[in-house]
């Protein structure tokens, strides 16, 4: 079905591999398009819980496909238009999945791809691995990923590591907020698994209603999210799913999704 990256699901789990280790998963025009395909069939998929982004090989993902920006360079204002809007459709569809999704990174993260570990709601990564927005070097801007980059870690600290370019290491990237935690390998998939345990406790159309409700209010001026927060509550409190929950708590058992 697809060519640069693979999907598998396991129980109510599924998994994203970038799959192009021998250019070290570097996004280009046919991955771009694949992922937007992949996140946007199993945020729909009812049997897929939890989504988990990562990269086949020793990194997870080198950024743009350099060779592919070349080829392309050529190409007129219109045509690098559109394929640019393609890239903020890919991060897009990642931040906008219902599913929670979790980016589990090694080796390295360099520009595009931080776009897209910033757009996963969690991010964990190994201990070793190095991190830049290096597109300053280049003669370019990190436009797309740069929204997302902004919520994950504030302007100041943007400004800092885009202006410069410069590579940073895990742990300053958790310090920053870009990723949530920093783990030596042989921690990072207990951690992951314990993450994947506790978000399966909670009810699937709560939690995509919750991740629904926190973009809004963080789009959104204050006296303007008010109304949406009260009609978030009255519709989760009358669904089937919060009735299940607040039945089974009173009742002292497992609601019907664990």
């Amino acid at each position: 079905m697809y060519t640069t990256i693979e999907t598998e699901q396991h129980y109510h789990i599924a998994t994203i591999w970038l799959n192009r280790p021998e250019v070290r998963n570097a996004l280009n025009d046919t991955m771009i398009s694949e992922l937007i395909q992949a996140f946007e069939i199993l945020g729909a998929d009812d049997t897929v819980r939890v989504i988990t982004l990562r990269g086949r090989g020793k990194v997870f993902c080198a950024g743009a496909d350099l060779k592919w920006m070349k080829a392309t360079s050529t190409s007129g204002y219109e045509e690098s238009l559109e394929e640019n809007r393609q890239l903020a459709r890919c991060f897009q569809a990642v931040y906008n999945t219902p599913k929670p999704t979790i980016a589990v990174v090694h080796g390295a993260a360099m520009g595009g791809a931080n776009g897209l570990l910033a757009a996963c709601d969690f991010s964990y990564a190994a201990d070793d691995t190095l991190f830049a927005f290096s597109e300053v070097r280049l003669g370019l801007v990190p436009a797309t990923i740069a929204p997302y980059i902004v919520k994950r870690i504030g302007e100041t600290k943007a400004k800092e590591l885009i202006l410069t370019g410069r590579q940073f290491h895990a742990k300053e990237a958790a310090q920053a907020g870009l990723i949530n935690q920093v783990l030596q390998e042989m921690e990072l998939e207990s951690k992951v698994a314990e993450l994947i345990q506790e978000l399966l406790q909670g009810g699937p159309k709560s939690i995509a209603a919750s991740k629904q409700l926190l973009h809004y209010i963080a789009a959104t001026k204050l006296e303007t999210s008010i109304p949406y927060t009260v009609e978030a509550i009255a519709k989760a409190r009358s669904s089937a799913e919060g009735q299940e929950g607040m039945q089974a708590f009173f009742e002292k058992r497992k609601p019907s999704w664990i």
